[in-house]
């Protein structure tokens, strides 16, 4: 009796080391799996992926967080995309004035502009972001005297004034080159709404989500995206890949998202994971 006592519990070691060596063995082929449909479509799903392999969706849930953690790729809303390379991503370091942003690319700020103020000038309350392209959108929604339109920048406010729509600016400190208000105060003020819709601009967007060059104008973008039922981000083909000092939010922190061209693959592929609506504005007609 005392031997069979002893030869139990070595067998049971036995087996667990068996075990631990065959389940690694899975987690390896699982990880090489999910690496391989990354690299030939960009993303993937974890439902998918785990009907494909036989396991839980648990089981690769965690097998997105240790390849995340290894660098390999990016988990995003219901599944990963490769992850980017420092070199496939620009950094912008300093906010160029506004003047110099509003020319540049302003074929397509004005398409953007043009297509975002239709889908704005349906809804009845309307958040507007600090931008150059959200400002070419307000000079759309002039009339639309239906409209309540809240921003916290002063150049939309100023565009806007004598227009039918009401305008209704977020008191605080300002911001003097983006003449945007910033604060407690203005954060206070619009915290307190809720707003149909709201538009952001964004100095940059990678499939990890978008950016803004400031502390001070990204707390009010988060109010934006908190307190409003839609939410629109414009971005501008140009800014794709590029980041710059702040990030505002995930890709899934948004609901649509204008621009001027078809996004890079990765960022299509995480746009589609986080099921942001993609919408492609045509060109703006010629004056």
């Amino acid at each position: 009796m005392m031997a069979d006592d002893v030869s139990f519990p070595d067998k049971s070691v036995a087996e667990l080391a068996a075990g631990e060596d065959r389940q690694r063995m899975l987690s390896h082929v699982r990880h090489a799996r999910i690496l391989d449909q990354l690299a030939l479509s960009g993303s993937i799903s974890v439902t998918t992926i785990a009907a494909e392999l036989g396991v839980s969706d648990m089981t690769i849930r965690r097998d997105l967080l240790e390849l995340e953690r290894e660098g390999r790729l990016v988990r995003v809303h219901g599944g990963a995309v490769l992850a980017e390379t420092p070199a496939s991503v620009a950094m912008d370091s300093e906010e160029p004035r506004f003047d110099a942003r509003l020319r540049r690319g302003s074929e397509a700020k004005s398409a953007i502009a043009a297509y975002a103020a239709g889908l704005v000038a349906g809804y009845r309350t309307a958040a507007i972001d600090v931008g150059t392209t959200t400002y070419l959108m307000a000079g759309h929604l002039r009339d639309v005297g239906h409209l309540k339109i809240f921003t916290n920048s002063l150049r939309v406010s100023a565009l806007l004034d004598g227009g039918a729509a009401e305008v209704y600016v977020a008191g605080g400190r300002v911001r003097p080159e983006e003449m945007s208000v910033w604060g407690p105060t203005a954060i206070a003020q619009f915290e307190k709404l809720w707003f149909d819709v709201a538009v952001l601009g964004t100095s940059g967007v990678t499939a990890d989500g978008f950016f803004d060059y400031s502390f001070e104008d990204t707390d009010m973008k988060r109010v934006y995206l908190r307190r409003s039922g839609l939410r629109i981000l414009l971005c501008d083909s140009a800014k794709f890949q590029r980041m710059s000092l702040v990030q505002v939010g995930a890709l899934a922190d948004i609901n649509i998202l204008v621009t001027d061209a078809e996004p890079p693959p990765r960022i299509a592929a995480a746009l589609a994971a986080a099921r942001v609506d993609l919408r492609i504005a045509p060109p703006a007609p010629a004056d």
